[in-house]
């Protein structure tokens, strides 16, 4: 038999302390959540399934003004689901990844045609929307509908690898082990299990961090199972790198689309030609913002370009 490993026994250790782990993670969250809008009381399943696709590789900060402005002007699905997808992806300015204002615009749609314009509250109904992902689906279920779900992102996975695995750092994707070993923290009661959800998040996110983990001000310390281990380093540093933007296709999107959302109409393509020098990743960037869906060529003006929705156009 195999001697047990500092982390198997620290692991083991943390393991029991499951339920202790999510209450201290509580009254933490209790006292330095911070304050924003989206966990307001009251504020809406539309409102939290916003937050949550704009969340997405972005940081608090520069969603929260994009998120203010797009729910005053689209409060409800159905004032969303009315306008043409290009009012979406300019709304959705400089967040970045803009097909996700693409999704957000689809999934208005079909919850106004599937279920009234309401935002469901079953996991099943919440997955089969257009966009809406597994992630996306629990944290509405969790944080809307105070379900007992088990909402992992990658601050998450981080957190919960450390304190009740003992690991220095999560794999680079959410794997079911990522879940269920999430699901083993949560408190029974559905609503204070959403509470613990959202603790395990900002903890993640402000104290547990990928680079420079501020364990001292971590109310888990004491019970964490990556501590208990002597804090080991991961290999290859962490699994979550910082990605490249200067000069990449993504930048070249990114000013092509600029162009576009100011435009008022059609753009000629000798007008996109002045946002980047090199022709052959310029084309491929225009490339993919059509195959993408978010760009359409103008057929009333030969090698003119719009915003999807945008007319004329046809």
């Amino acid at each position: 038999m195999q001697p047990s490993s500092a982390a198997d026994t620290a692991a083991d250790t943390a393991a029991d302390a499951a339920p202790a782990l999510a209450d201290t993670a509580i009254r933490w969250f209790d006292r330095h959540a911070r304050d924003l809008p989206w966990r307001h009381p009251g504020i809406g399943a539309w409102a939290i399934l916003v937050s949550e696709v704009m969340l997405q590789q972005t940081p608090v900060v520069r969603v929260l003004p994009a998120w203010r402005d797009w729910m005053a002007r689209w409060p409800t699905p159905a004032d969303l689901a009315g306008e043409p997808p290009a009012a979406a992806i300019r709304a959705w300015g400089r967040l970045g990844y803009p097909r996700r204002a693409l999704r957000l615009h689809a999934c208005a749609t079909a919850l106004v045609d599937r279920h009234g314009g309401e935002v469901p509250d079953d996991l099943d109904a919440l997955l089969a929307l257009p966009g809406v992902g597994t992630y996306t689906a629990r944290a509405v279920a969790a944080f809307a509908y105070g379900q007992r779900q088990p909402v992992v992102d990658t601050n998450v996975r981080r957190l919960v690898a450390r304190a009740a695995g003992g690991a220095p750092d999560a794999g680079p994707v959410t794997t079911a082990a990522d879940l269920a070993a999430t699901v083993r923290l949560l408190p029974a009661e559905p609503a204070r299990a959403a509470r613990a959800s959202a603790a395990f998040m900002e903890l993640g996110a402000l104290v547990c961090t990928a680079r420079s983990p501020r364990c001292p001000d971590c109310p888990l310390i004491t019970a964490c199972a990556w501590r208990a281990a002597g804090s080991p380093a991961p290999p290859d540093g962490p699994s979550r790198r910082r990605q490249a933007y200067a000069g990449t296709d993504r930048q070249v999107r990114g000013l092509l689309l600029a162009v576009l959302r100011d435009a008022t109409g059609p753009v000629p393509l000798a007008r996109l030609d002045l946002v980047w020098p090199d022709a052959a990743q310029r084309a491929r960037a225009l490339a993919g913002l059509v195959d993408d869906g978010l760009v359409v060529a103008a057929s009333r003006t030969p090698d003119h370009f719009a915003l999807v929705g945008d007319s004329p156009t046809g």
